[in-house]
């Protein structure tokens, strides 16, 4: 076999690599971002439903139905979003993920559009925002071989605790060179979920009801730039 052969299509799957672990950091950032506001301007996650599956346990438990009516709502509107979202996925008319980019903006540019001008009641925002978030968690769902979430962090934690584990304990260094190199993917994948929070508080103080605007655009433009780097190639 051609050794030059060798060399393109490993350089093309170490770019591709890195574009999956830009895209998984960069989403990440957003999921954070969003999920502090929702936790701010809602009192609930919009993204991590383990959290929202607590307190719909404990709601149930005490008989909050307030609680369980916002519970049940992100809940099954975040599963319809991911469900969507792989359903596009798997269309054979789509060749790649940048409908996706389109609609999660589309969907955050239309709710703050309606929003600056109309008071929307929670219940119906969280549905709006929960099915994006989990629409936007179908775009990038491995880097290389890891599987990874970007809309919540406790399986990231958890594999990057797993990955870690496995550096320690094999000897192989074929294997340590791939546990290490998934367990630094994942941890940039929780630092910029943790960063995205981070900046929320901040930017919602600053852009009011206008904050998720921030987010859409971002999307848009990071839809826009794969799109360039797909027509170039």
């Amino acid at each position: 076999m051609d050794n030059s052969v060798i060399k393109t299509n490993t350089s093309a799957s170490s770019d591709s690599i890195k574009m999956q672990e830009r895209l998984a950091i960069f989403l990440a950032l957003i999921a954070g971002y969003i999920d502090a506001t929702g936790l701010i301007q809602w009192k609930t996650y919009v993204s991590f439903m383990s959290g929202n599956t607590t307190s719909l346990g404990a709601a149930i438990s005490t008989g909050k139905s307030g609680i369980i009516t916002t519970s049940i709502t992100v809940i099954s509107c975040f599963l319809l979003g991911i469900y969507a979202g792989t359903c596009l996925s798997l269309w054979k008319r789509i060749k790649n993920q940048i409908l996706t980019f389109y609609l999660v903006s589309g969907i955050l540019i239309f709710y703050s559009i309606i929003a600056y001008f109309y008071d929307i009641n929670n219940l119906l925002s969280i549905a709006i925002v929960g099915f994006s978030m989990g629409l936007m968690n179908t775009i990038v769902t491995s880097v290389g071989n890891q599987k990874v979430n970007t809309d919540f962090v406790t399986g990231t934690l958890n594999s990057l605790a797993m990955n870690t584990a496995m550096l320690t304990m094999t000897d192989d260094k074929v294997e340590k060179q791939e546990y290490k190199s998934n367990a630094i993917h994942l941890l940039l994948l929780w630092i910029g979920f943790l960063s995205g929070a981070f900046i929320a508080p901040f930017l919602l103080d600053y852009f009011g009801k206008r904050t998720l605007i921030i987010p859409a655009l971002l999307l848009m433009i990071c839809g826009l730039l794969i799109s360039k780097i797909n027509f170039k190639n």
